[in-house]
């Protein structure tokens, strides 16, 4: 009986730290964020390159890369360039630990994503952004959600 209680405490507690984002949901914390247009793109952007690397979810950890790295969270932030996952070697960039990106505040994601697209990739450090998204109309993405 203990052990079923203890079960259910944690599962409610995993439940409380994640959040499955709706798309316009997204597009206007974002927006609340200052993400429209920063550095030269649209909500339409970022809302999209959540959605093809995460589906907009928080807790959202990425199988192993080719070189060990992971990637995690609704932005799939990488943990060899921008996070400390404490499996190899980082640059850690983003100077956060990995797992600060798989909880329902998503305030710290978004100053990662800020630094990440600063850099010399841009939104190309987003596989699910430079496959389905760049140089689409991606109108879609927002449209309905009265920002």
């Amino acid at each position: 009986m203990k052990a079923l209680v203890l079960t259910l405490l944690f599962l409610l507690i995993a439940a409380n730290e994640a959040k499955v984002y709706s798309r316009c949901e997204l597009a206007s914390r974002l927006k609340q964020d200052g993400m429209d247009g920063y550095h030269g793109f649209s909500l339409d952007d970022w809302v999209c390159m959540a959605f093809h690397e995460s589906s907009f979810d928080t807790r959202a950890v990425g199988r192993p890369n080719r070189n060990g790295s992971r990637d995690y969270g609704i932005f799939q932030i990488n943990s060899r360039l921008w996070c400390n996952n404490n499996q190899g070697r980082t640059a850690n960039s983003c100077n956060k630990f990995c797992n600060d990106f798989i909880d329902d505040d998503i305030t710290d994601d978004i100053t990662c994503i800020k630094r990440v697209v600063r850099d010399r990739n841009g939104m190309n450090a987003w596989i699910g952004w430079k496959n389905k998204c760049k140089g689409r109309n991606l109108s879609e993405w927002t449209r309905g959600c009265n920002l």
